[in-house]
């Protein structure tokens, strides 16, 4: 492919052993081969996100009938129903 032999890849290893740990090491290779993964399928054309509308997606629900005054009251004060009813 490119001329490398044996000699060649034993010393680009042992250069990348250096650099980043054996630790490392199959950390970046798991990361490479699902970059070349990702890059494959986004060059096949195939698209993996559905983003057609579900039928049902644009119907709203219905807000929840209440008096008004309730409601108001609620968002005037920030105290608690039982709070209310101790204060006159």
């Amino acid at each position: 492919m490119f001329g490398l032999g044996a000699t060649e890849l034993a010393i680009i290893l042992a250069i990348a052993i250096l650099l980043f740990g054996a630790r490392r090491l199959p950390e970046i290779g798991a990361g490479v081969g699902k970059a070349i993964k990702n890059f494959r399928a986004g060059m096949s054309g195939k698209d993996e996100i559905d983003v057609t509308p579900e039928p049902d997606a644009g119907r709203r629900e219905k807000p929840e009938v209440t008096d008004g005054k309730a409601a108001d009251r609620r968002e005037s004060s920030g105290k608690s129903e039982a709070e209310r009813r101790r204060t006159p």
